[in-house]
């Protein structure tokens, strides 16, 4: 109790004082230049600084405001770990937000930002609605989702923007008809869905995303206490009824909602880029067997890690992490790209694209441990549907324009391209 009132009235003094100073909180970088690399690439690739720092500073310091105590992993065996150890990291975020201006606790949800046992309840409730069995029911409902947007790209063609009319709409559709949301506008929600996640614009700007969004689905949440329809959110709501608090269920709806659509969005377009750099490799997804496909997109998701770091652990004491000491309260993030372009596991060709890579345990795409993506069967099943079927519908698909000519995101947690623009057939 009185390390919460010391907390809040920390973070009251400091806006107290940044307003003051007659500071606009918009203009803050949500991270100094010394602490970008996690979170720039270089095309597709990660950064060189991302390899020199798996290398010789396993455990680095970042250098943020306010003295804000945080360390980065770059390792695959040093981020499992991490991701893996409940016992000694706290996943909870709320408590950097308080009352008062700017994000609350009721903007932060979801299952990345609790612990057990509210981690535990609320995970309980969604997981199985995300078993391979009860995903199996929406592969029909997909193949005709991605047949349609590829329809949609065929009249927008002969050159056309493949994130607009295919990457996007064929998770967001996806995700919509599972959480039993009304379409909303599509358009609105790309926008929202980049800004969250881009740490260019100020704090203040991606919390405003986070916000938005949030309200979207508060409302939601309060239409179907009224009346529960037919989706997830509906049957929870049959099903926990007052047990489940909208603030929890717009945060499970929000972690589900958005990471149901961007992540998988992002992966579509980037997907086919890489894809597209050889011949050979569009033909091993466009005409191989299943086995041929399902390793081709774990590959993608390694070599891509659109997720580029972790969601903050916050250690629960003081201790000791790659020879470094370690306060209660200090932060632990993990790169997600370092760890997965690591050559201590992926071998010595770890930064090539290899559809034929079988590492010797699983890549960290969807993170590690209890917090793992509970939507990563689902993201699988849309990658296996749409990449076969988009280079089958388009076998002389390419892109329009240079390679470097592409608009991919500066600094966002979550990677991606602004459009992909390709044209369909050969002129």
């Amino acid at each position: 109790m009185i390390g919460d009132l010391v907390r809040r009235w920390t973070r009251r003094l400091v806006m107290w004082r940044i307003r003051r100073r007659g500071i606009d909180l918009s203009n803050i970088p949500f991270l100094p230049d010394s602490a970008r690399a996690a979170l720039q690439r270089t095309g597709t690739e990660p950064v060189p600084r991302i390899a020199e720092l798996r290398s010789t500073e396993p455990l680095h310091v970042l250098d943020l405001p306010f003295g804000f105590a945080s360390h980065l992993v770059t390792g695959y065996e040093q981020t499992r770990a991490v991701l893996a150890d409940q016992h000694s990291y706290s996943n909870d975020i709320r408590h950097l937000f308080g009352a008062g201006d700017g994000p609350t606790a009721d903007d932060i949800g979801g299952l990345g930002f609790t612990d057990p046992p509210l981690h535990t309840r609320l995970r309980k409730i969604v997981a199985p609605e995300f078993t391979m069995r009860r995903l199996a029911r929406l592969e029909p409902a997909i193949a005709e989702i991605t047949a349609r947007r590829l329809d949609a790209l065929e009249a927008a063609g002969p050159t056309a923007d493949l994130a607009r009319e295919v990457s996007f709409p064929v998770p967001f559709e996806t995700i919509s008809e599972l959480l039993g949301l009304d379409y909303a506008d599509r358009d609105a929600f790309a926008r929202l869905g980049g800004a969250r996640f881009d740490a260019t614009g100020g704090g203040a700007a991606a919390f405003g995303a986070v916000s938005a969004q949030r309200s979207f689905l508060f409302e939601a949440v309060r239409h179907q206490r009224k009346e529960p329809g037919p989706g997830l959110l509906g049957q929870i709501i049959r099903d926990e009824g007052d047990l489940i608090s909208d603030a929890d269920l717009a945060g499970l709806a929000d972690g589900i909602f958005t990471g149901g659509y961007e992540t998988t969005a992002g992966m579509i377009s980037l997907g086919t880029l890489v894809l597209l750099r050889d011949p050979e490799h569009a033909a091993l997804v466009r005409d191989g067997s299943r086995q041929d496909v399902d390793r081709a997109v774990e590959e993608l998701l390694r070599y891509l890690s659109v997720v580029q770091v972790s969601f903050p652990r916050f250690a629960k004491r003081d201790m000791d992490l790659q020879g470094r000491r370690l306060a209660a309260g200090d932060a632990v993030m993990a790169s997600i790209s370092g760890a997965n372009r690591d050559p201590a596991w992926a071998g010595a060709d770890a930064d090539r694209f290899d559809p034929f890579r079988v590492p010797r345990s699983g890549h960290l795409a969807f993170g590690h441990g209890a917090h793992r993506c509970i939507g990563a069967e689902l993201a699988r099943m849309e990658l296996r549907i749409v990449l076969p079927a988009l280079l089958r519908r388009f076998p002389d698909l390419a892109l329009a324009v240079p390679e470097q000519d592409l608009r991919f995101r500066q600094l966002s947690f979550v990677f991606g391209v602004a459009e992909l623009p390709v044209t369909l057939h050969r002129r």
